[in-house]
């Protein structure tokens, strides 16, 4: 599985992932509420406290960008599949969080001049609390593409 979400990551080994979980997210906003939770709760067991803030934030912003701009028509389960995915994996100094979605839309940051807005920043919010961000399309039978994050983590001990 992890094939195919290594692809177009920093140069990383996947063979030294120490850990990974991932979870299904229904195609609904309540989704957001259960990725948090998830990733809270991943990160628990995994005794990352460093970044959890950082972390929580952008995994936030992933899956709401897949929610509004990568699932076809207003998010609601239409045929009981899961549409969005969160995958987390970690290295002994990195963290990486990817949302897979079905769309093959490039994800770019919005043009606005109003910093104010409530919507229009999920991308402007990863760059900043991400040490590094990317995307790439699936290949194969995976429909869609991937949108990564990556954290540099301090070191245990």
């Amino acid at each position: 599985m992890l094939k195919p979400l290594r692809q177009g990551l920093p140069p990383l080994d996947p063979a030294a992932v120490s850990d990974a979980a991932s979870c299904a997210l229904p195609a609904r906003y309540e989704a957001v509420r259960e990725a948090r939770r998830f990733t809270r709760d991943t990160l628990g067991r995994w005794d990352i406290g460093d970044r959890f803030d950082d972390v929580c934030l952008v995994v936030s912003e992933l899956v709401t960008n897949a929610l509004r701009h990568a699932v076809p028509g207003d998010p609601c389960p239409t045929d009981g599949l899961p549409s969005v995915r969160l995958h987390l994996m970690r290295w002994s100094e990195r963290l990486v969080c990817a949302v897979r979605d079905p769309s093959h839309e490039t994800p770019a940051p919005r043009d606005s001049e109003d910093f104010s807005a409530e919507s229009g920043r999920g991308l402007f919010l990863v760059d900043s609390f991400a040490d590094s961000w990317g995307w790439h399309p699936l290949a194969g039978t995976l429909e869609g593409k991937v949108v990564w994050a990556l954290f540099r983590m301090h070191p245990a001990g």
